[in-house]
């Protein structure tokens, strides 16, 4: 497999950070907007009083421009660089609990970050992920469509059950694997247009497949936000969504990571790593958001 230039994984990085900053600011301040209703209303008056929150558009606008800078993001890198870089959103949220919210947040958390960003950095380097495959076949997504829409489908009937933690960390699950669909989606779908052309992938599924996981995914995430508490289903969302990614990549677009068993065993270390910084970084933060 082909290993990415330079600028590729300079422009992969770059805006691989700025979609992790627009997905902090969002799950942030729509995490508020969802909280201030919780216990008040539900059903469609739960709907209408948070969308009439500005705080709730804004985390929406941030969403838009995180799924633009993705775009961008794995136009240069593949899933397994650009996905598991998309884990300092927990740090960059802690920032914004810091100098935003003015919250006092206890030292470990602070070392969890210096740890996420120290594996991060290692295992990227370690692992040197390959640029894999454009040109997917429809046999492929047909089956890991089928065993992901299962896996979906047992999550969300656990989620009927159990406590409010249980079902926040379903849900959490359920929006991870959607976003890692998404993000695969992403890179069949500028395949596409660059194709077809934006009138001719009109006349393929793509398209529209990113469009319905795009939409089933921001519904999972609200309600993964408003079912239990943060400190459960962002840990979910932010370790899945690289792993299952990884999964997807290699499934999809035969990317690869660096070969030899070292390589391969040290890689796998630091992801296990990366995940128990970021559990630990978001087990130290405060569940709510206030200062």
């Amino acid at each position: 497999m082909p290993s990415l230039s330079p600028l590729a994984t300079a422009g992969a990085v770059v805006f691989a950070t700025l979609t992790a900053i627009a997905n902090a600011a969002a799950v942030t301040t729509q995490h508020i907007a969802s909280q201030r209703t919780k216990g008040s209303v539900s059903g469609a008056a739960l709907a209408r009083s948070v969308l009439r929150q500005p705080l709730w558009w804004f985390g929406g606008v941030a969403l838009l421009g995180s799924l633009i800078f993705q775009s961008v993001a794995l136009h240069f890198g593949p899933l397994s660089l650009v996905q598991p870089f998309l884990i300092t959103e927990v740090l960059l949220a802690l920032l914004f609990r810091q100098f935003w919210r003015h919250q006092s947040l206890p030292t470990r958390a602070w070392t969890a970050g210096a740890v996420v960003v120290v594996t991060l950095t290692a295992f990227l380097l370690v692992s040197a992920p390959s640029t894999g495959s454009f040109h997917t076949s429809l046999h492929t997504w047909g089956w890991v469509l089928g065993v992901t829409l299962a896996v979906l489908a047992l999550l969300a009937a656990v989620s009927h059950r159990g406590s409010s933690r249980l079902r926040a960390g379903s849900w959490g699950s359920i929006t991870a694997v959607l976003w890692a669909l998404e993000a695969a989606l992403i890179k069949e779908t500028t395949d596409s247009l660059a194709s077809f052309g934006l009138v001719g992938s009109l006349h393929h599924w793509p398209i529209y497949a990113f469009v319905i996981i795009g939409v089933a995914g921001l519904g999972a995430e609200q309600t993964a936000l408003f079912v239990g508490p943060l400190a459960v289903s962002q840990p979910c969302i932010v370790i899945v969504d690289p792993l299952a990614s990884i999964l997807f990549g290699a499934l999809l677009f035969h990317e690869r990571w660096r070969a030899g068993a070292g390589a391969v065993s040290l890689s796998v270390l630091l992801l296990l790593a990366l995940c128990v910084g970021a559990y630990q970084l978001i087990a130290a933060t405060p569940d709510g958001m206030d200062p």
